[in-house]
């Protein structure tokens, strides 16, 4: 039988931290090893995790990176064959949510797989558009060969309930060490190049979803313009952003016609920051580095970049 690792990273996950529990404690398939990896919390974040039978590895705050510290649990977790990864926000949906995940990796083919993402009960409009458009009803299995079709969507994956086959993800070298976010979409353009699959388990569901301030949305696109300048070979080897930015744009307008028509201003100034913050990413380099990290939502990333 293939052995599973979970890997969850923490940072005063709060109240919602004590439902999270209780939904991973009703899975019919847990993990064989539990790791949390805590930014040094100062709630009871690490207590009832070790309540639960979680080994914790505490860090300091500003040793978090995205990449680094989920490859630092890989590292730990050698023996496992699969290893998945939850974030402290993403409810396991029903009982079979990791069961099913699992299930994609049947096929041998299939180095990576992330589950479907359903938006948070007391989701506005907005967060909720953004689930149903990332994240449909209907599975799909990508390879390299569809990179004509879905474009740069074709190494789309999530960090927040995803699984990686740790042999796949050991032969592309891992999750990158220092990375602004996205290190699981560059561990999957890395393993569609490889030759291996990404599965996406539309079965598989977990509640997530934010429902980001007008600021935190320009700090988010500004890294991910930094995250696609310091990674140009995705967008050359799958096609620029730009075409599937402009869809979600046009689904996310149509949506809001329907449900809320009043919010569509809001989503028209919205673009408009998303859109400045990427260009703004995108010249990072010629920016004084206190701007940079003024401009960004994961500000620690900084601390161990050259100006």
């Amino acid at each position: 039988m293939i052995k599973v690792g979970l890997i969850v990273p923490t940072l005063n996950a709060g109240s919602l931290w004590e439902s999270w529990l209780k939904a991973f404690a009703l899975q019919t398939r847990k993990p064989d090893y539990l790791l949390v990896i805590d930014s040094s919390s100062s709630d009871t974040t690490v207590a009832l995790a070790r309540a639960q039978g979680f080994t914790v590895e505490v860090i300091s705050k500003s040793e978090f990176n995205h990449g680094g510290t989920r490859q630092f649990g890989v590292n730990k977790l050698s023996a496992m064959d699969i290893i998945v990864f939850l974030t402290q926000d993403a409810l396991l949906a029903n009982a079979v949510a990791i069961e099913d995940l699992l299930t994609a990796f049947n096929d041998e083919q299939v180095g990576a797989a992330y589950g479907r993402q359903l938006p948070h009960r007391d989701a506005g409009p907005m967060a909720a558009h953004a689930r149903l458009f990332n994240y449909p009803a209907k599975s799909q299995l990508r390879s390299m060969a569809d990179r004509t079709r879905f474009g740069i969507k074709t190494i789309f994956i999530s960090n927040s309930f995803s699984a990686f086959r740790r042999s796949a993800l050991m032969q592309v070298g891992g999750f990158p060490v220092h990375t602004i976010m996205n290190e699981d979409t560059y561990v999957a353009g890395k393993m569609l190049v490889g030759g291996w699959k990404i599965a996406y388990c539309a079965d598989a569901q977990v509640f997530h979803s934010h429902d980001y301030s007008f600021v935190d949305e320009f700090k988010r696109y500004f890294d991910i313009g930094v995250f696609h300048t310091n990674t140009s070979w995705l967008q050359q080897t799958f096609g620029g952003a730009s075409g599937e930015g402009l869809r979600f744009v046009i689904s996310e307008m149509r949506y809001l016609l329907i449900h809320a028509p009043w919010l569509i201003p809001s989503a028209a100034l919205r673009t408009g920051l998303k859109w400045l913050g990427f260009k703004l990413g995108n010249l990072h380099r010629g920016l004084p580095q206190a701007i940079r990290r003024y401009f960004s939502m994961h500000k620690t990333y900084w601390l161990r970049t050259s100006p």
